[in-house]
């Protein structure tokens, strides 16, 4: 069975793992990972995605992981 773009990202994300745009290239070959993100978000509204904005090295680039329970603090 051939996977879809949005089942290898979101496959990835459950694994607790974050991905960035040059990771979903070099894993996946996957050129927008911010439009699979998007139409994950819309196909499952119940998950959190969070995306994280990195500086490194003078360069900017997102981080994507998926917030679950687990992941969530829990504020008391």
């Amino acid at each position: 069975m051939i996977k879809t773009q949005e089942t290898l990202i979101l496959e990835h994300l459950k694994s607790g793992r974050r991905i960035t745009p040059l990771e979903s290239l070099n894993l996946y070959g996957i050129m927008r990972l911010a439009s699979r993100i998007s139409d994950l978000r819309h196909k499952y509204p119940d998950l959190n995605i969070q995306v994280d904005m990195v500086h490194n090295n003078g360069k900017h680039y997102a981080s994507y992981r998926l917030i679950t329970s687990e992941t969530q603090p829990v504020f008391v």
